[in-house]
């Protein structure tokens, strides 16, 4: 009896972590800096350490895991490092949530500490999920976007932005939380469908006894309005056109035509207050309109606001109604739905607060950037739009200076005596709300008074945006970075092409002058099975620890690769994660029947069913590929499983398995077991990238080695002959046959008699052997 080389009967999740401690142990990740391969970095995205992964990201890091492993077996040297994001506004807005304190109510110091604790806590459980995924990162350290190296060269590039002139303070309005008192830039603006009143107010016509009615859902703005504006094409109030009206607060205000007024919302009259919204901005600045503040930076009621000073901005909303419907001057109030900005992390409803700010110039360098859409690959193709439209719709320079606490810090000093900032030379990271400044006196006005160190720190996204810079070596390492340059890949999710992406394309360019990746990898959403986004307010949130220890790392992989085209949002089912571990127990249970037999070597007299089923796999090879040189997972995965599954198992190696065993002549029985093993190889390396533990595992017991040292497979074109095209006919006679058996209630021991049609001549011998055919 042959015994064969894979013992166990059955694969199984644990045996997932012997072939990990084997990875660690001979470390074939590693990236070999000395190569003469050719070179693939990827611009690793580094996850947010604020909070446990759920499985959508776990399947997202596994898909750019594949793509490492794809380079590797297409004979590439790969860099892939892993780095976790430690800065912003979510890690704070955590911290305060799990201690139940206010950030600025808490000595700084204090709640840095605090910050970091957190975030070590959770960076633990992502690494942890990265390596039980098997995610074949090549640096053993991984980057830290708080670490002083990150922030050494994030405030480098600052300074350097400084002295290229793209870095300049104004006093502007902005887009600003009032519950994490900072500003946002438009990137981070975020819409939600929120129930709102619909205010309908009565002003009166200066001059006269008219009454003239608006409808607003900012009533709280009353006191900041300054201006009334209707359609130019909108006749119902051209007999306002030059006069002024006076709002129910008492203050008389122009009337003013814009096109921006729509006749078909409320009354088609509009208050244009400071600031309702962007467009309001717009509107005083292309009006000439003078603002009056009313909100201040806590998100309260200020002098400006008269007796509504001190209130919140939704008591100061119902108090005016309340106020004014006693006066006479409410008309009606009606519930609607209306589309309102609010904070990307904590969900409060934004304001428009005028403050100062650093900024990045980005307008100047929009048709630059265009241009690069030409020049840089995106997967899937189409998904360029994405960073096409956004592109199209920037009209204002990025704001970068933060009223935080966990964040790069901004590396400016203020002389005392003249108030001009000075800026250290780069090299360091600099804490200037803590550290004394690295200079004595001003080199504006020579004076030894001392300095005012900055408070303010940068938007999480100015550290983030030169990942591809820092992880390949910017200012630390210069070799690497001579051999690297930026990143080749930007992996990451659809839904930050506004922000990471575009920012990384934007600094580069400014750093550099040249484009950050040369190819671009979009990626679609993990949503649950009934197509909703994964959130703990719905309780629909999967983690993949349980799946996991059920499954294996491997399941999970393949079902992510399987379930979808690259770029489509994935609907993810434990049902069909149970699928993919099926799949792997027939991959396996296929591999354990081959590798009890030895390996012919030599020359081999191929008959007609080898040289089909080999065909069969060149086809498989083909659409495989194709696949991977675009990254795109799905024809890979559901390739493999259908040949192996629908083909292979049931009908070739049913076919010649008593060949195989030798029933027959001897040059048919090595013929059989040669194309056995030959077809087991190429499904090894083919499903490598996507299914790594088991498909090393499997290659290590019978063939020796890695097979994630080896290249992916290629078609040959002996094996594409006229058997191929037999091959519907012949597996559509082995159903019927196996049917007819059913129906007839024959074992498959027991000899039938039927017919072999004439162009399965060729499979004769094979099928008589299978089916018992007695005449």
């Amino acid at each position: 009896m042959l015994e064969p080389k894979l013992k166990e009967k059955h694969w199984s999740p644990e045996m997932e972590l012997q072939i990990q401690r084997i990875w660690n142990e001979e470390r074939i990740y590693k990236f070999d800096p000395n190569t003469e391969k050719p070179t693939f970095s990827i611009d690793t995205p580094p996850p947010y350490a604020s909070g446990k992964w759920h499985i959508a990201a776990a399947i997202h890091y596994s898909q750019i895991d594949m793509i490492a492993r794809t380079m590797r077996m297409m004979g590439y040297e790969v860099y892939f490092p892993l780095g976790i994001d430690r800065n912003g506004l979510p890690v704070e807005v955590e911290t305060e949530k799990r201690y139940k304190i206010r950030m600025f109510e808490y000595p700084r110091e204090e709640f840095i500490k605090l910050c970091r604790e957190f975030l070590d806590e959770a960076e633990q459980d992502i690494v942890s999920i990265t390596k039980r995924l098997g995610i074949s990162f090549t640096t053993e350290q991984y980057f830290q976007t708080d670490s002083e190296l990150w922030r050494m060269v994030t405030q480098a590039t600052f300074i350097d932005a400084w002295n290229k002139g793209f870095i300049y303070e104004d006093y502007r309005p902005n887009v600003y939380c009032p519950r994490c008192r900072t500003t946002l830039a438009d990137a981070e603006v975020e819409y939600s469908e929120i129930p709102t009143k619909l205010v309908y107010l009565r002003f009166g016509v200066e001059g006269s006894d008219e009454k003239v009615t608006i409808a607003t859902t900012r009533p709280e703005l009353l006191p900041a309005c300054r201006a009334v504006i209707y359609n130019p094409d909108d006749s119902r109030y051209h007999w306002l056109r030059g006069k002024r009206v006076v709002t129910p607060l008492g203050d008389i205000v122009p009337v003013l035509e814009h096109p921006y007024a729509d006749p078909e919302f409320g009354t088609g009259l509009v208050m244009v207050c400071s600031y309702g919204d962007k467009m309001d901005v717009q509107l005083f600045r292309e009006l000439g309109l003078d603002p009056r503040i009313v909100v201040d930076e806590d998100g309260l009621m200020n002098e400006a606001a008269g007796r509504y000073k001190g209130l919140t901005i939704s008591e100061a909303r119902q108090r005016i109604v309340e106020d004014l419907e006693r006066e006479g001057l409410l008309e009606r109030v009606e519930d609607i739905i209306h589309r309102t900005p609010v904070c990307w992390r904590c969900k409060t409803p934004l304001e428009i607060i005028p403050m100062r700010e650093y900024y990045l110039k980005q307008v100047d360098f929009i048709k630059e950037l265009e241009n690069y859409l030409n020049t840089v690959r995106f997967y899937p193709e189409w998904s360029s739009n994405y960073w096409r439209e956004w592109l199209r719709s920037i009209s204002s320079d990025w704001p970068i200076s933060r009223r935080r606490y966990y964040a790069t810090e901004i590396p400016v000093w203020y002389c005392k005596k003249c108030g001009k900032p000075v800026l250290p030379s780069p090299g360091r990271y600099y804490r200037p709300w803590k550290d004394e400044p690295p200079f004595d006196k001003c080199p504006h006005c020579g004076s030894s008074e001392g300095f005012e160190g900055e408070t303010r720190v940068f938007d999480t996204w100015f550290d983030s945006s030169i990942s591809p810079l820092v992880y390949n070596g910017y200012l630390w390492n210069d070799d690497i970075f001579k051999k690297l340059g930026p990143s080749d890949l930007r992996p990451q999710g659809k839904d930050i092409v506004r922000t990471w992406l575009h920012y990384t394309f934007l600094r580069v360019h400014q750093i550099l002058g040249r484009q950050a990746f040369k190819h671009v990898w979009l990626s679609g959403m993990g949503l649950d099975a009934q197509g909703r986004a994964m959130h703990k307010s719905l309780g629909n949130v999967i983690y993949p620890w349980p799946l996991f220890e059920k499954y294996g790392a491997d399941a999970v992989r393949f079902f992510g690769a399987a379930e979808a085209h690259h770029g489509s949002d994935l609907r993810i089912s434990e049902r069909k994660i149970e699928g993919a571990y099926k799949f792997l127990q027939k991959l396996w249970n296929v591999a354990r029947f081959i590798s009890q037999f030895e390996e012919p070597e030599g020359r081999v007299d191929l008959q007609p069913a080898d040289l089909w089923i080999l065909g069969r796999l060149n086809r498989a090879i083909e659409r495989a590929l194709n696949g991977y040189r675009n990254f795109d997972f799905f024809d890979p995965a559901n390739e493999v499983r259908s040949f192996v599954w629908d083909v292979f198992a049931p009908h070739y190696i049913e076919l010649v398995k008593e060949r195989a065993y030798g029933i027959g002549d001897e040059g048919e029985a090595k013929s059989a077991r040669w194309t056995l093993h030959q077809v087991l190889r190429a499904v090894l390396k083919l499903s490598a990238p996507i299914i790594p533990h088991i498909t090393d595992y499997i290659w290590r017991q019978i063939y020796g080695g890695s097979v994630h040292l080896e290249r992916l497979p290629e078609p040959r074109d002996e094996y594409y002959t006229d058997y191929l095209k037999l091959g519907e006919a012949l597996m559509e006679f082995n159903s019927s046959v196996w049917r007819m058996r059913k129906e007839k209630n024959l074992s498959m021991r027991e000899p039938i008699k039927v017919e072999i049609p004439e162009e399965l001549s060729p499979f004769k011998s094979d099928l008589v052997r299978l089916h018992k055919i007695s005449d």
